[in-house]
């Protein structure tokens, strides 16, 4: 199990800026002003942004989502926050029959995914 992720950014207050909002509708919130920021719970902010260099070649991570509605919900709020559209939500049976999810990516270029693997 993954207990946290962090990224570095050459483009920090715009990465913080998106993310506060792209993970708003997964009931992220910004409980650390940082740096490093840090999204998540008061007691568990498991997704960390640092002011560097921007990794090369960018990072492809996932957060899974109960629903596939807050798939829906996520990606478009990630769209709203001016992510770049990069997959609408579908599903993809090709990883198991009820995977479901939607990629954008953020203002780093990184592929970010809303998953669901429950059934509708």
């Amino acid at each position: 199990m993954i207990d946290h992720l962090e990224l570095t950014s050459d483009n920090y207050e715009a990465m913080c800026a998106f993310y506060a909002k792209a993970l708003a509708p997964l009931g992220y919130e910004r409980v650390a002003d940082g740096p490093p920021a840090g999204f998540g719970t008061r007691y568990a902010p498991p997704f960390w942004l640092r002011p560097g260099a921007t990794p090369k070649p960018n990072v492809h991570y996932a957060f899974r989502c109960a629903t596939r509605a807050l798939v829906k919900a996520t990606y478009d709020a990630a769209l709203a926050a001016g992510g770049i559209d990069h997959r609408p939500p579908t599903l993809l049976p090709n990883v198991h029959p009820h995977y479901f999810s939607a990629m954008v990516r953020d203002p780093d270029g990184n592929p970010i995914e809303f998953a669901c693997h429950d059934p509708a």
